[in-house]
């Protein structure tokens, strides 16, 4: 990063303690946060360290802030967005970008015609291993894609009285496991697999219709069977129900002469699969190179985790921010869109019990 940038943060969440310390690894200043009341943006203020609580207009109008990072619910996202393009800021906006696919396009058209960067925090694709996943499923050795299984199982909703702003439509939208976690896998396996999900066929299930005395109408879990581009089948499994899965993300890729696999839970190894027997390859930079050299700021052997992840991608934003070179794998405003889109078309199959083009 060649300039430092003074970022404001909206959303005093755990979402947005993350952004705060992945803004300081990056090189950023945190210029102020906001939250739902100035008594909540004091109290979070408190906990990150900085003098200034404020509303999220102030920081939007200050013309000494150079990015807002948008950690809000995600009704707010799409408005809190805009209103900081039209303020001429960088965005960091937690996905989904929109509620719905007007929204979403609503917010890209914006973005596309200002000169500002709006990058969503798809963060996985920011393991060190993810990228060495990438570069071998796209080597000629690896064959052509033959299927793909794709899983991310939670269990934090697992009771009925486990309760979150998520699980209301008005706060979260009309999907919750999906948009919530099931738009990581899905960008995940589209960024792996180098190619997209043409076709879709999904089914939802809510497993608990009330909690906290009040009807659920988003969804608990989410299965699909897939098609991509090249004709390769696959299926996505989500679920925010799954007893003793804290954040099971699991990503396995199978070409012709070779099966990839990775594990969120086990970010430092690849699993790799041939005829003839299996081998595990460890994260080491001085061996492996390239992305994963990059992307390693410890030696193999010392972990990293989620919050190198997000750090990186962060990282990764500001640099593009003051360069304006946007570094292969950032996920920007199209990415955010196309979560949105892929929303949209599994409660669409799911409503209709059938395969939709996705």
């Amino acid at each position: 990063m060649t300039t430092r940038l003074r970022a404001g943060i909206i959303g005093a969440g755990f979402m947005g303690e993350v952004h705060a310390r992945s803004i300081r690894i990056a090189g950023g200043e945190i210029a102020g946060i906001a939250s739902s009341s100035l008594e909540r943006a004091r109290e979070a203020a408190a906990t990150i360290g900085i003098d200034r609580a404020a509303n999220a207009e102030e920081l939007i109008g200050d013309p000494h802030i150079d990015v807002i990072h948008v950690c809000t619910p995600n009704a707010s996202h799409v408005p809190l967005a805009r209103a900081a393009i039209a303020a001429g800021k960088h965005v960091v906006c937690e996905k989904p970008i929109g509620v719905n696919l007007d929204a979403a396009t609503q917010l890209v058209a914006d973005v596309e015609s200002s000169d500002r960067l709006l990058t969503v925090p798809f963060a996985y694709r920011f393991h060190a291993m993810t990228r060495e996943a990438r570069r071998r499923i796209a080597a000629h050795s690896f064959g052509h894609l033959t299927g793909i299984t794709s899983v991310y199982h939670q269990d934090w909703l697992l009771e009925p009285g486990d309760d979150n702003w998520r699980v209301d439509a008005e706060a979260g939208g009309a999907s919750r496991a999906f948009a919530d976690i099931g738009s990581h896998l899905a960008d995940l396996t589209e960024f792996l697999a180098g190619e997209r999900i043409a076709r879709l066929t999904a089914r939802t299930k809510t497993v608990h219709a009330e909690r906290s005395g009040r009807e659920v109408t988003t969804e608990d879990l989410a299965v699909l069977l897939v098609e991509f581009e090249s004709g390769a089948l696959g299926t996505l499994s989500i679920s925010q129900v799954a007893a003793g899965r804290k954040n099971s993300l699991s990503v396995e890729i199978g070409g012709a002469h070779e099966t990839v696999r990775f594990e969120q839970e086990n970010p430092e190894t690849l699993w790799i699969g041939h005829r003839g027997g299996s081998a595990l390859l460890q994260r080491d930079p001085k061996l492996i190179g390239g992305d994963v050299a990059r992307l390693s700021n410890v030696p193999s052997g010392h972990p990293l985790g989620y919050l190198d992840a997000f750090a990186a991608f962060v990282g990764d934003s500001y640099a593009a921010m003051s360069t304006g070179v946007i570094p292969d794998g950032l996920p920007t405003v199209r990415d955010g869109l196309r979560a949105v889109e892929l929303t949209e078309r599994v409660l669409a199959s799911a409503a209709s019990q059938a395969w939709v083009d996705a």
